[in-house]
């Protein structure tokens, strides 16, 4: 579930990310790409998100967890408090639950369900290289734009609403312990994307491009 810190044309650091921190975030959209083809060649999947995972999965979240602490660490290491708190937070709590799924070899369908947020990700990766190029006026950036919120909406928003719902449906079959923390998570993960998409609407379709440019240059 990871969110982008391209989200709003002011806030990326200002220079592209190192070789090596590129090619692990290219590495989880492939991720996203082999977890979409999971679902597609196990339909079964869908009807145990607990026991039940093809082969390769196990290793998948962990790979994503791997990549998630790379991450924090980046921010922790690169970026100031007040400029990364959101993401520290919502990276905390990816790394607990997917990490759960790890130690546990349990709930790996679920964490593979999260993980379909990152065919998003690619689109927002491509409007962040369109800012850093100056690109922002271009037919190429709007395009983008209209398919990051079509994605936005369907791997993002939809997501984590069937994730809400199937936790809820299956309370009665998981412990405890392990529902709290996934409420918690989802309490967490859900409100941040909402206010998430409403930046992205108001960064992309309802500022002039003038407000865009400016925010650009901060």
């Amino acid at each position: 579930m990871g969110e982008s810190r391209d989200l709003r044309p002011g806030e990326h650091r200002g220079r592209l990310s190192p070789p090596r921190k590129r090619g692990v975030e290219m590495e989880m959209l492939g991720d996203s790409e082999e977890c979409w083809g999971g679902f597609c060649l196990h339909p079964g999947l869908s009807e145990d998100l607990v026991g039940t995972h093809p082969p390769g999965a196990h290793s998948l979240v962990a790979v994503s967890v791997g990549y998630f602490l790379e991450d924090f660490v980046d921010m922790l290491c690169n970026q100031k408090l007040h400029q990364s708190w959101e993401l520290l937070f919502h990276h905390s709590v990816v790394i607990v639950c997917f990490g759960i799924a790890v130690l546990l070899h349990q709930y790996v369908g679920f964490a593979l369900v999260a993980l379909l947020v990152e065919i998003n990700s690619i689109f927002l990766h491509l409007r962040q290289i369109l800012l850093m190029a100056n690109l922002v006026h271009t037919t190429c950036y709007r395009l983008n734009s209209i398919i990051n919120l079509g994605t936005y909406m369907v791997f993002r928003i939809a997501t984590l609403t069937w994730m809400a719902r199937w936790l809820f449906l299956n309370r009665g079959n998981v412990p405890p312990a392990t529902y709290a923390v996934g409420t918690v998570g989802m309490a967490i993960m859900t409100p941040m994307n909402i206010i998430l998409l409403y930046r992205l609407l108001r960064s992309d379709f309802f500022k002039s491009s003038r407000d865009v440019q400016q925010e650009k240059e901060q």
